[in-house]
């Protein structure tokens, strides 16, 4: 069942302005920058951006707008084969340029920080072009802002950890 704003996954190649959800889903999707503002958003406070290994201060990020994490998750629907599989899963937010970072599920769906988490489509009022990163994946609740400030985000894969 396709969800409205979304569609069917093409293929695993990253298209520009689209994110595709993947992996242990129930529903493969792709979703552009233009169907993110279709659905319920989510503000970020300005922040400074830092750098994560020297403190460095990179500049100032005005009010992010964008669609939380977990709600584009639960668009998609969580695949559990075993009982108790969504309590291993973990997901991997990739850029463009292969820069990747990751989220648990009881980190998104069980602590304040899933209340936060968003993929931006407008900074300051105003909608992200892709030469400022369009769109962008945030973690507000870090206390670093800079690991997990994901710009060109290009897909989220859903993965069962098995040890």
């Amino acid at each position: 069942m396709e969800q409205a704003g979304t569609s069917a996954m093409p293929g695993a190649q990253a298209i520009d302005g689209m994110i595709a959800l993947t992996g242990a889903v129930l529903r493969p999707m792709t979703i552009t920058v233009d169907e993110l503002k279709q659905h319920a958003s989510a503000l970020a406070d300005p922040f400074d951006l830092r750098c994560f290994t020297t403190n460095r201060f990179i500049r100032t990020v005005d009010r992010y707008r964008g669609v939380l994490l977990k709600d584009l998750i639960d668009l998609a629907g969580l695949r559990c084969d075993s009982p108790g599989d969504f309590k291993r899963m973990v997901f991997v937010a990739i850029a463009h340029d292969g820069y990747a970072v990751t989220f648990s599920w009881h980190e998104l769906f069980n602590t304040p920080v899933g209340e936060r988490v968003l993929i931006a489509h407008e900074c300051g009022g105003r909608p992200l072009s892709a030469d400022e990163g369009a769109p962008v994946l945030f973690s507000p609740a870090d206390i670093l802002p800079a690991p997990r400030h994901v710009k060109r985000l290009a897909r989220i894969v859903t993965q069962v950890v098995i040890l």
